[in-house]
């Protein structure tokens, strides 16, 4: 600075004074945040531990509960409430401190950021050695400037010695008034530098409302240094402004720096509180006690908070219905939270109270804040304070005996509670009278009446009448201090009616045990039946019901069985030793019953069965040594009338035994071998002796076929031995070839016969020859016609259809030979069964006619495609030659063409017939 500099002079004034506004209704919806982007305060270089700074607001839809302030420096902190402290004692070194404070919703983990600064307000002292924290008063000379005038450039040094730098003033804000009615635009302040005596000044604004987005919100006259606003502000739109001045002399020179201003708009109470929601619902239970919370009704006020402008309070307006008192519901003026303040809430009276809400900012004063209001829809829930209550002290009912899954009685209830609810669906439990469990009370879904239901068949000669005892309760517990009523207790009287029952075998399936063999009419058990209907006097009659082998009988009075026929443990009829008979016990009540028994007899077996040789064919080498044959046998009896067997020859004939030899392996099994050292190939038949263990032993002789043949090194026969076994001759063999050969001849013979066969059917004519073709036809004779100028045909006629609609739609004509016309077929005449002679005539004519009109019949009337030798003939169309040949015309130039129309000229010349 230089030592020219004048003295700098401090003044702020503030144009105008606030003036009252009309009130506006702008409305916003709920949405939650701080309600500045950023926050500025003032404050002292030195700071205090614990000293609070600033207060900063965030609205929040759901409360400030679950609400966290979080700062990102270690000097600052924020409460819950919103105030900004400093931690620690602070000295500021610099012009402005600034941090960012965070709101973080733990609930949701959703967050918020707002950027604060503190500005340090600094003043100049009477002289260097002045005392910190002592306020000097700033000596103002004569030429000090007007009070609407901010010089907010230090003053500059103008004597030449040494000097010590001093830093720019900070600017208290500027509060500006929101929706001012003008005159715009209207003059906050004016901006001046001391040097501007020396040197012609400009000054501008930068910022946001200057040259920023809003643009021109502000302005300043560049020579002047007088700032304005204009146009209304509207702190809910932008609550602060944050510029910056600048002197600059005419050529653009920086003569001051720029220095930085705040301004703030000031609120007024320009918006009403608005509800998050016009309908609010809540619920409560009935019978609830005052004090009860129902539910929280938030209206929010975009106007600022910290101001009466926008601090709410709500009460109730009106409740309705107004019963049991006008007064059930209170409301906490700052909160919003509804109470009960009144007893008496009953469901089964009142189920729903309508309550209209106020929100009043201002501090909830009528004559100067504005108002909204909602509705709160509070639903008085059902407790189960009513318990159910039979309409009538007893009920009766009848069931058939043996009935099962039968509803004999409903059971009719009454509760006042809601209804398909908790507190009203019906339980029932049968507390006396059915120690045996024969029935059941089950709850009607849709009537809540109780169905005596029988689970367990009642016998009337056992019981012939119930009486049971039946209670009543809710799925819910009944409500504190509420009893059950004696009417909560019903009797059910249930009469058992009696009805004809089948009679039953008491021992059923019977299980008895003999041998087999029993002779006929041998009786074995009486298989009696028992009624069970004591106090009817019935006769039971016996029969058989299944009987597979047909062995037994049972007597039809008294049940007695007898065999039939002999029993045969080895029969087929028989399981795992056991024979089962089913037998019927039919009464003769009204209407009839009846039931089975079964007998099952267990037979033990006898030794009744011989046993059996096996195997019953077998091979062995005409060579002893070389193999054996391995028998056994097999008894249908079973142990210990079976094994051990004894296996023995027999002594007649002598040969057997002089061939063959028997070794036992054990007790089932033995060895037949031969005894000789050759035995010619052959068929032998072999008797062989078996005798069982039995008591008595039980003996069979069994014939063994044997075939003997030559065999090779390793025991087995060889092929022609076998057939030589077998028993047949060389000239037997030879004509079993030899037929074999002619049956695969003739089956070779036939295969070529079809196979030639299929050939000349495929490779026949489709229709008939052409020497049979009895129709005219133009046969070829190697003369080529009219050449090029042969033209006045249609080839078309030539082509085959590519089409069916061309087919069925070309004019009836010439067709191919060898294509069968697609198109409807002409119905034929019937033929009558006996026709009339006079008939005969009109018959043939119709058929001749049907055939003459038939496409479809062949042969098929066509042009024939011979040779087509392009365009450009002169000669006319043979089309035009008549077949007349009635004389008329005369023929003998003919005769002057030479021999080659010498047929013609024959034909048609004159000449004389043979």
């Amino acid at each position: 600075m230089t030592a020219g500099s004048g003295v700098l002079l401090v003044l702020l004034s503030l144009s105008g004074a606030l003036r009252a506004h009309e009130d506006l209704t702008a409305r916003e919806t709920c949405k939650a945040g701080f309600s500045e982007e950023g926050y500025t305060a003032l404050i002292s270089p030195d700071i205090l531990q614990g000293e609070r700074l600033l207060k900063v607001e965030f609205s929040s839809c759901l409360g400030s509960q679950g609400m966290q302030y979080e700062t990102n420096s270690l000097d600052f902190k924020v409460g819950a409430d919103g105030t900004v402290y400093a931690t620690r004692e602070l000295r500021i070194p610099s012009e402005q401190v600034a941090f960012t404070v965070t709101a973080r919703d733990r609930r949701t983990a959703e967050q918020w950021d707002a950027v604060v600064r503190l500005l340090v307000a600094q003043t100049r002292s009477s002289h260097p050695g002045h005392k910190r924290g002592k306020k000097k008063d700033v000596t103002l000379d004569p030429s000090q400037p007007p009070r609407d005038t901010l010089l907010p450039w230090p003053p500059h040094q103008r004597s030449g010695g040494l000097r010590r730098q001093k830093r720019d003033w900070v600017i208290p804000p500027i509060n500006v008034p929101e929706n001012s009615r003008g005159p715009f635009p209207q003059q906050l302040v004016r901006i001046r530098s001391d040097k501007d005596n020396d040197i012609p000044i400009r000054y501008s604004i930068t910022g946001v409302g200057a040259d920023q987005p809003p643009m021109e919100v502000f302005s300043i006259d560049s020579m002047s240094g007088r700032m304005y606003v204009t146009r209304p502000m509207d702190r809910e739109e932008r609550a602060s402004y944050h510029l910056r001045a600048h002197a600059v002399d005419m050529n653009g020179n920086k003569v001051e720096n720029p220095i930085d201003l705040y301004i703030y708009v000031i609120d007024m109470n320009d918006n009403r509180p608005e509800f998050l929601n016009q309908v609010y619902n809540g619920s409560v239970d009935e019978g609830s006690k005052p004090g009860t919370y129902v539910m929280t009704v938030t209206a929010n006020d975009a106007d600022d908070s910290t101001t009466a402008n926008g601090m709410v309070r709500y009460r109730i307006v009106t409740q309705t219905p107004q019963s049991p008192s006008q007064n059930m519901f209170t409301i906490n003026s700052e909160t919003g939270d509804i109470v009960t303040v009144a007893a008496g809430l009953d469901r089964e009276k009142v189920q729903q109270y309508t309550v209209i809400v106020q929100a009043t900012d201002m501090e909830g004063n009528l004559n100067y804040g504005l108002s909204n209001t909602a509705t709160a829809i509070i639903t008085v829930t059902d407790v189960n304070d009513n318990p159910p209550e039979f309409t009538t002290s007893t009920f009766a009912g009848e069931v058939p005996e043996n009935r099962v899954e039968t509803v004999v009685a409903n059971l009719t209830v009454m509760d006042r509670d809601q209804p398909h609810s908790a507190n009203w669906n019906a339980v029932y439990r049968i507390i006396s009278g059915d120690p045996s469990g024969h029935f059941s009370v089950r709850t009607d879904p849709v009537t809540n009446e109780g169905m005596v239901t029988v689970v367990k068949a009642a016998d009337y000669e056992l019981n012939r009448a119930f009486m049971l005892t039946v209670m009543v309760s809710n799925q819910a517990a009944l409500a504190s201090g509420i009893q059950m009523s004696f009417q909560s207790t019903a009797g059910v009287t249930i009469s058992v009616t009696d009805i004809n029952e089948a009679p039953y075998f008491p021992s059923n399936h019977k299980l008895i045990r003999l041998e087999e063999g029993v002779p006929a009419g041998t009786a074995l058990t009486t298989f009696s039946a028992m009624d069970p209907d004591r106090f009817m006097q019935q006769a039971v009659r016996y029969s058989k019901l299944s009987d597979p082998a047909n062995w037994l009988h049972i007597n039809a009075s008294n049940g007695q069985i007898t065999t039939a026929a002999v029993l045969d443990r080895e029969s087929l009829y028989i399981r795992n030793n056991v024979y089962e008979a089913t037998f019927l016990a039919a009464d003769n009540g009204i209407p009839p019953a009846s039931g089975t028994g079964t007998l099952q007899i267990y037979l033990i077996d006898i030794n009744d069965n011989a046993p059996e040789l096996l195997p019953k064919e077998a091979q062995i080498c005409e060579k002893p040594g070389l193999n054996a044959i391995n028998i056994t046998a097999a008894d249908a009896d079973v142990d210990p009338n079976v094994g051990p067997y004894v296996f023995e020859l027999p002594f007649v004939p002598a040969t057997v035994r002089k061939n063959w030899t028997i070794t036992r392996l054990n007790g089932d099994y033995a060895q037949l071998s031969l005894r000789i050292l050759y035995l010619e190939a052959g068929m032998y038949d072999v008797p062989i002796t078996v005798t069982d263990s039995g008591n008595p032993p039980l003996s069979n002789t069994s014939i063994i076929k044997v075939k003997v043949c030559p065999c090779d090194e390793n025991g087995d026969c060889t092929t022609v031995g076998a057939v030589a076994a077998a028993g047949l001759g060389t000239g037997a063999i030879v004509a079993i070839l030899i037929c074999i050969v002619l049956l695969l001849t003739m089956v070779l013979l036939f295969v070529v016969w079809m196979k030639r066969r299929e050939k000349e059917r495929h490779t026949k004519q489709l229709l008939i020859d052409p020497e049979d073709d009895v129709r005219d036809n133009i046969l070829k004779y190697d003369e080529e016609g009219g050449g090029e100028e042969d033209q006045d045909y249609d080839l078309s006629q030539l082509q085959q259809p590519e089409a069916l609609e061309h087919v069925l739609s070309k004019a009836p004509g010439v067709r191919r030979v060898d294509e069968r016309p697609v198109g409807a077929e002409p119905q034929y005449p019937a033929r009558p069964v006996v026709p009339h002679p006079g008939d005969i005539g009109d018959f043939i004519n119709e058929g001749l006619r049907a055939a003459d009109h038939d496409p479809t019949a062949p042969p098929y009337d066509s042009l024939l495609v011979f040779d087509y030798e392009g365009s450009g003939s002169t000669a006319g169309s043979v089309s035009s030659l008549g077949s007349s040949s009635s004389g008329d015309q005369d023929y003998d130039y003919l005769n002057d063409w030479g021999p080659r129309f010498k047929k013609l000229a024959d034909m048609y010349g004159g000449g004389e017939e043979d």
